[in-house]
């Protein structure tokens, strides 16, 4: 192949009790890309719709981390860019994840898959450092991954897949206000107490093995976060709201998405979670605060062809 179209998916990182470790890759939600081959070496952004960013290479996200694959690519030529932006910047829901990963899935497909996944995730990590100031792969994992990748380790890097239950349907709901990734991590503390650090790590521990056991009662009891959410919902209009209406009308669990804005609830089945959509309308229906609303399967293969 010469040129590729890819559907790079949204995600959802930290799902509450997960920071930085675990994400999920969104079905509905996506940016596209078109990459081709070029005989001039090096990276080429020529188009970007839908929102106005950088054409810059090492000014954009997607840029900076097909540099990092083509510096361990063995390839003479270079890549030409399209970016067709549907997922906003600032939104929480991996808009530089999608860019970075799309761009080094896309790149990989063209050059006949010389890298793995893992070695994808390093590169795209390369992306959402300079997005954030911090090259996390709770996005670009499970946007290369599919499903839900929960990031074990980072020195070395370890991506482990989690199955998704057949019935979890994710709703979103987007203020269109802009939380900053670097912003946001300004606000958390750096030090925890331990007893909750444990509480943390049982609800990570529990929604994990909920997720392999298909056991929705179990995933239910796991979401919660005792360490980042209380801290950041303060930067989100009618979190608390949002929240306890969502839980009312049978969602699983509600948290923040990313680093947000976006409010994230995960539900059993998608009926389910179309409700939790109307009733997030309605909490922001007197907010005067503009916003999108996603309702959303699981993504099991991440960035594709398209």
């Amino acid at each position: 192949m010469e040129e590729i179209s890819v559907f790079c998916p949204a995600t959802i990182a930290n799902i509450s009790c997960g920071f930085d470790v675990l994400g999920v890759a969104l079905e509905s939600v996506g940016d596209e890309m078109v990459l081709r081959k070029t005989n001039t070496s090096g990276i080429k952004i020529s188009r970007i719709t839908g929102q106005d960013l950088p054409l810059e290479t090492e000014k954009n996200v997607a840029g900076v981390a097909a540099q990092a694959f083509l510096q361990k690519a063995d390839f003479k030529g270079g890549f030409e860019i399209e970016i067709h932006k549907k997922i906003k910047p600032g939104s929480g829901i991996g808009s530089s994840a999608a860019s970075s990963a799309g761009a080094v899935w896309g790149m990989n497909e063209l050059l006949g898959r010389p890298f793995s996944n893992l070695e994808l995730v390093e590169f795209a990590m390369q992306g959402e450092k300079l997005a954030s100031d911090v090259p996390h792969a709770d996005n670009v994992a499970p946007a290369l991954f599919g499903g839900f990748a929960l990031v074990r380790s980072y020195e070395p890097l370890d991506v482990i897949s989690i199955p998704s239950p057949s019935m979890l349907y994710a709703t979103i709901i987007h203020p269109q206000i802009e939380v900053k990734t670097s912003d946001s991590r300004k606000i958390l503390r750096h030090t925890v107490q331990l007893k909750t650090a444990i509480k943390q790590w049982g609800n990570l521990g529990g929604l994990v093995a909920g997720l392999f056991k298909e056991d929705y009662d179990l995933i239910q009891r796991s979401l919660h976060d005792h360490i980042v959410e209380p801290i950041r919902s303060i930067l989100i209009p009618e979190f608390d709201e949002l929240k306890v209406e969502s839980l009312n009308t049978g969602a699983l669990g509600v948290g923040i998405s990313g680093s947000g804005p976006s409010v994230f609830a995960l539900s059993k089945g998608e009926e389910t979670a179309k409700k939790v959509a109307k009733q997030m309308e309605e909490v922001y229906a007197g907010v005067g605060v503009d916003f999108d609303i996603h309702v959303s399967g699981i993504n099991l293969d991440g960035c594709k062809k398209i």
